[in-house]
Formats: C-alpha cells, structure tokens, sequence
C-alpha cells in the first residue's frame, strides 16, 4: 500500500469514527446554537448510520493505524494515539455517560400512595390525570427528572411527560396504530424532548405528541386531558385520589429541581430583562381552533380571575388563591357568555353571582347544578410556546 493511499484511509476513517457520532451529539443536545437548527430529520438518520459508520471507520483505521504504530515516526504514533483518545471520549461521552435516556431514567418502581400514606409535600405542583374515577397526581420535581412516566389511570394506559428545558407538561396516550408503545427518551430538538416508539422507531416530539420523522410521521399521539395544581388543591378535589411517590434511588436527582415547579429561575437573560416578556416567561398556552394564545403567568396571577377569547371560544383562567394552582375553562353556558370573578370560596359569575367551585362546577345560586367545560391548556416557557404554535398571540 502506498503511503498516500495509506494517509488517505487513515483520515477516511477517522472522520467515519468521529464525524457522525459528534454531529448526532451536538445536535440532539443543548449546545450553543444546536437547538435553533432545522434538523431533527438529519439527526434521526445520523442514529441509524451511526453503528455502521463506526464499523467502517474502524476497518478503515485499522491497517494505516497499525502500520503508523509498528512503522511510523513519532509523529504518526501521537496521531494515532490522539485519534484513539478522541474516539473513545466520543464514545463514552454520547453512547455511555450523557446519553440522554442514561441521564434521565425511568423509575425503577412506579409506587403511589393516599392522602393518608403520602409521603410528598402538599405544596408541591403535580400534573393530575383522571379516568375512571381514578384521580392520580404526578409531582412535576419528579416527572421533571424521569422525563417520562409510563403508567395507567384506571384502565387506560397514559404516558405522562414532562420537559424541564421549555417546561412542557403533557399526557398522550402510548397506544399507536391499536398497539401499546414503549417510549425511550432519544434527545431534544429546539429544547424539547424527542421520544421514540419501540415498534416503529419514529421520533415525536414531547411538546404536541407530533411525530416529526420515521415511519409514523405526520401523525399525532392523542393527548389525555390533564390539569396543574398543587396536591394541597388535588386532595381537595381527589381526597381518593392516588399521588406518585419519589423513588430514593433518584434522591439527588429530584432535589436539583426543589424549586423548579413553583419558582422561575434567575439567569442572565431575566436579570436583564426584569419585568419583561422574554424567551423564559411563564405563560399559560391555549389552543382553540388552531388559534393559539399564550399568557403571561406573572400577569394572570395578579389578576387572579382572567375573561378572554381563543378565536371565537371565550374562557376564563382562574388561579386558586396557593397563586400556583389554576384551571381553564370555557365561559358559555346555556348560550350565555359568563363574565367571573374572584371570591373567597372558589369564582363567582356576574350575570346572576352564582358561585363556581374550582372543579368549574356551580354550587350556589341560579346555575346550581350546572358545569363549566374544561379547556386544556400548558404552563410553559414563552420559547416552546411559539415555536411549536405558531402564529400566536401573546396576552397582554
């Protein structure tokens, strides 16, 4: 072999070693600038090339490699040497260490308990899901490490989700194609989760239940209704009701996010932008119609009781008085539009005072008996919001 042919399979094969595999790395985690790229289709095919291209390069490497070690100068040798160190970081680095469904395990043991057995601070934000007449809570500090828990309320399986880089919080059913799915968490696409199906393969994003490429692609995992409260105010509703319980094996884990439910963060973006709107606001997201509105957390809780349209659908958002609790609701009922407000025991309707539970059910007054259809809707940061719906307007 001559030496150029030599050179030329050495670097060919390194590059099959390396390239792929950094590329694929880069892009599926938060590097500086990696997240903002249109390139979820170019990473999932990284992933199915990624084994072969190893194999390659590894072919490729390996008589140039020997023949520099046994035969080459000093130089040569620190080549191949430098080529092996950095292959073999790579490797530990996506494939061993920071591989994303490494990082974020599922449980090892999916335990729930009662209000009586309960172990799990009452001031603690959940995500609550009922089928059934089964009501479960899920502590977001918990799915916000796991990233995925998959489970079943009643007799209906449901992945419950959670996104701690845009604070997405969703339940889907896993059931695709009439068959259940198992989900591993593959990475993250413009700061969101991406999750695969065992059967098919196909990426989905965590954000909308999209599938955004593979062999389901273009479809959609059906979302399970869901709400956000503290599990003081879904006992209040629940006192049956079931809460998920920290598994211990994931004690530090679970403490690096003891605030993230109830408090925002201060980074560099918020300390110079106080009091505006930016890329990490809170907002509450709703979608009607496919029109799509975010609001503003800070500016809903102050007002505590919100009258708005999505589109055509009037709502209210309400905020328990815990200031983290809330619940969306359409506002019509009998063909009358409700205009509320706030009172100590739940909201009040001005049209004929009649008092609202937080449930949206009328306890007191003319509309007795009567119910407010629940709208789903997403507390989330203001990015995640826009860029997976898009056009929206943003209130105030």
């Amino acid at each position: 072999m001559t030496p150029t042919l030599k050179k030329r399979l050495f670097w060919i094969g390194a590059i099959c070693l390396i390239v792929p595999a950094f590329l694929q790395a880069y892009l599926l985690m938060p590097f500086p600038g990696s997240q903002d790229l249109e390139a979820i289709k170019l990473t999932y095919y990284l992933e199915k090339i990624i084994l072969a291209s190893r194999i390659i390069g590894l072919l490729l490497l390996a008589y140039p490699a020997w023949s520099y070690i046994t035969q080459g100068s000093i130089k040569q040798k620190v080549l191949v040497g430098v080529i092996v160190l950095v292959a073999g970081g790579l490797y530990y680095f996506t494939d061993v260490s920071y591989r994303a469904e490494v990082m974020f395990k599922e449980p090892g043991k999916i335990q729930f308990a009662t209000r009586k057995d309960n172990k799990v601070p009452d001031s603690l934000v959940v995500m609550t899901v009922v089928n059934g007449g089964v009501a479960k809570a899920y502590p977001i500090k918990f799915v916000g490490y796991h990233h995925k828990i998959q489970d079943n309320v009643g007799d209906k399986p449901v992945l419950v989700t959670y996104c701690t880089m845009c604070r997405t919080g969703l339940v889907f059913s896993p059931i695709v194609d009439g068959k259940k799915q198992i989900f591993r968490l593959v990475g993250a696409r413009h700061y969101n989760a991406v999750i695969e199906d065992s059967d098919t393969k196909t990426w989905w994003y965590q954000a909308t239940g999209d599938a955004a490429v593979g062999e389901q692609a273009g479809k959609k995992l059906d979302i399970i209704p869901s709400e956000q409260m503290t599990l003081q105010s879904f006992f209040a509703k629940y006192p049956e009701g079931l809460v998920f319980q920290a598994d211990n094996t994931f004690a530090k884990e679970y403490d690096e996010l003891k605030t993230y439910d109830r408090r925002q963060r201060k980074d560099e973006d918020s300390l110079a932008n106080p009091g505006k709107v930016w890329d990490k606001s809170w907002v509450v997201g709703v979608s009607i119609d496919n029109k799509n509105k975010a609001y503003v957390w800070p500016n809903v809780v102050k007002l505590t009781t919100l009258n708005d349209k999505v589109g055509n659908t009037p709502i209210a958002i309400v905020v328990e008085p815990d200031g983290h609790s809330y619940h969306v609701f359409a506002r019509t009922v009998d063909g009358k539009i409700l205009n509320f407000v706030q009172d100590p025991a739940g909201f009040r309707d001005r049209e004929t005072n009649s008092l609202w539970n937080w449930q949206g059910e009328c306890v007191d007054g003319e509309l007795k008996g009567k119910a407010l259809p629940k709208i789903q809707s997403y507390q989330e940061y203001l990015r995640a919001w826009k860029q997976f719906h898009s056009p929206t307007e943003i209130w105030p």
